[in-house]
């Protein structure tokens, strides 16, 4: 931060003169001596006052000077708290020369002096000066001694927020004479300052527990503490500051939590970010913005599955990712297995003597049985277990039932069917009859994860829950046209529906209400199955009769991918909840498509993943070309 001296120009030198008068510095002509840390120099016997040790100036310049430091303008109060940030942050790293300097030439203030008192009493556990105990002089009335709780007590918002801070310090002061076997002192912390509070009694408590521990490890271990020291205090100190005034003491590594804050805010906003980071700034570089390349995400045709001889209903990957089952109107379903690492399918399994075909099928939670369901014509249902291939229930009440959904309860010991002629049954694994629900026209079917509620879609356009232990049911969504299929968020929160001649809505469960409407995609009568997906779920997909694949960003309402290759209607997608990369797509063309990444990624493609954009708009590219991109068949 020093200036080159000669070699400086005169406009250097003007602005470098400007915030040392700004700050309360005096000047005068000088140049001939020079202190290198940059407090002052001297010539022919005047002395200037400077915090960069720049050289001295001629009276002329000087008088010049002065008459620019008139119109200079204060600092703003962001340009302030930005010069306090990085002052901290230099602190932090140990560079307090330069934090010095820095904030003697700007004229701010890293802390208040009370709060750098405060702090360096706490780290060194000088509790006295911490807080002193109160002198009582007469029975009617208490003094309090002068300490650093005291002084900081005129600072604060809220001055009952002293209680608390005294509450952490004394548990520090009580834990660490608990350390050194200084039992008495310990008592009397615990009896005479720590109760007297009548704050948290039930933490005091639990800390009289202590006193029973043998050793200074099981202390250490029990009341989850790091033990006396500077680790311990410092992280006392940063709980203290919530209570200060920012104004009166930063927050702890304040710059590095902006920093991340602005990180994770840029990764949410980015339409293509599909991958797990790492929180940490290290694994980012903070001199771009981040922005994710289209090429990352599942945008292109990795492997086409042709091994189904006709429309291909159905598609779901296991829960583990390792499996995909898809489900045809040839009357198999086909098992493949999934190769996490190379993306690559090979088939597993075949489950062949589905006489109707196969239009849903749905794994058991830890993916040992897979159920699959006909048409509207089929009333019969088959589970099988997949690592043997045997069928273990063919199940079918009546030769009039409509089975044609199905839906595990998380125990994975019993599920729940029906159909569009009036059937709801929950069964075990065997198939035997649990319990019934009488005159419901089921669609769809979903159990949540309290394993109690059961969500059906049925021909009066709604969404129900239904209880199978009370027998009680409830509506909790009503749409205006038929429901043909829909699928529940991991967290059970949101609903994404597939709405006859609407489209794809997105519903919140626990609000009832209807949070976005998706566009782009084709939906008339046929039966089309969306999903989330991706790292958080924060993608949607949906396959559409205009023969295409649709992605959304989960918060966007218009397509950030349409995903051509198909010839017909696509009627299913699924999502690999494993390999966020990975999706799968089923259509009545009788193929299945794996989508995943750009196979290839030159070095300019490389370097753009996380790519800075001019205008500051994340994957701002040219939305008509991007979306259009035409798929080749490897």
């Amino acid at each position: 931060m020093q200036a080159n001296g000669a070699g400086q120009g005169q406009d250097s030198e003007l602005s470098c003169l400007n915030n040392s008068a700004q700050n309360g510095e005096s000047s005068s002509a000088g140049g001939a001596h020079t202190n290198v840390n940059g407090l002052s120099t001297t010539n022919n016997g005047n002395s200037v006052s400077n915090n960069i040790g720049i050289p001295a100036a001629s009276n002329n310049t000087v008088s010049s000077d002065a008459n620019s430091v008139k119109k200079k303008k204060r600092l703003s109060q962001s340009e302030e708290d930005v010069i306090r940030l990085i002052g901290q942050h230099l602190h932090d790293l140990g560079l307090n020369q330069t934090m010095d300097l820095l904030m003697q030439e700007s004229g701010c203030r890293l802390e208040h002096p009370s709060a750098t008192k405060f702090s360096n009493h706490v780290v060194e556990g000088e509790w006295d000066k911490v807080m002193k105990p109160d002198v009582f002089i007469f029975s009617h009335l208490t003094l309090e001694a002068e300490s650093d709780l005291n002084e900081l007590k005129a600072l604060m918002h809220s001055p009952s927020a002293i209680v608390r801070m005294k509450f952490l310090l004394l548990q520090q002061k009580y834990l660490e004479y608990l350390e050194d076997a200084k039992i008495l002192e310990a008592l009397q912390v615990l009896r005479a300052e720590l109760t007297p509070l009548k704050y948290n009694t039930e933490r005091i408590h639990i800390l009289s527990g202590y006193l029973m521990c043998s050793h200074a490890e099981d202390l250490r271990a029990k009341a989850e503490w790091e033990g006396k020291g500077t680790a311990s205090r410092t992280k006392l100190l940063d709980k203290l500051q919530t209570y200060l005034p920012p104004s009166v003491m930063l927050p702890p590594r304040r710059l590095q939590t902006l920093l991340r804050q602005a990180v994770e805010l840029q990764r949410e906003r980015c339409l293509y970010h599909n991958t797990k980071l790492d929180s940490g700034l290290d694994s980012v570089s903070l001199l771009l913005d981040h922005a994710c390349s289209r090429k990352q995400f599942p945008c292109y045709t990795q492997q086409i599955l042709t091994e189904h001889c006709n429309e291909v209903w159905f598609c779901k990957f296991s829960n583990d990712g390792t499996k995909l089952a898809t489900g045809s109107k040839d009357t198999t379903v086909i098992v493949w297995h999934v190769n996490t690492e190379s993306h690559q399918l090979k088939l597993m399994k075949t489950l062949e003597g589905h006489a109707y075909g196969v239009s849903y099928l749905a794994w058991s939670p830890d993916d040992t049985y897979l159920i699959a369901c006909g048409p509207d014509d089929c009333s019969e249902l088959w589970l099988w277990n997949v690592q043997t291939g045997e069928l273990r229930t063919k199940m079918s009440q009546s030769h009039e039932d409509s089975l044609t959904s199905v839906a595990w309860n998380p125990d994975g010991k019993r599920f729940v069917t029906g159909g569009q002629r009036g059937q709801f049954y929950q069964c075990d694994l065997d198939g035997n009859l649990l319990d019934s629900w009488e005159g419901v026209r089921v669609q769809c079917l979903w159990c949540l994860g309290d394993a109690r509620t059961v969500l059906a879609s049925d021909t009066h356009q709604r969404i129900r829950g239904y209880n199978f232990e009370d027998l009680t049911d409830r509506n909790i969504v009503q749409e205006d046209h038929p429901i043909m299929s829909f699928t529940v968020s991991k967290n059970g929160r949101l609903a994404l529906l597939n709405v006859a001649t609407q489209g794809v809505h997105l519903w919140d469960l626990h609000d009832r209400v209807l949070v976005r409407k998706y566009q782009g995609v084709t939906q008339g009568f046929y039966t089309i199955h969306s999903c989330f997906g991706g790292h958080n779920e924060d993608f949607i997909a949906s396959g559409s009769e205009d023969h295409k694949v649709y992605i959304w960003h989960r918060r966007s309402e218009l397509p950030i991918a349409e995903l051509t290759g198909h010839t017909r209607t696509v009627n299913c997608v699924s999502w690999n909840p494993v390999v966020p990369g990975l999706l799968a797509s089923a259509s009545d063309d009788g193929t299945v498509r794996i989508w995943g990444p750009a196979p290839f990624l030159d070095v300019q493609d490389a370097e753009g993943l996380n790519a800075w954009t001019a205008d500051g708009d994340l994957g701002a590219e040219d939305t008509t070309s991007r979306f259009q991109e035409n798929n080749t068949r490897l």
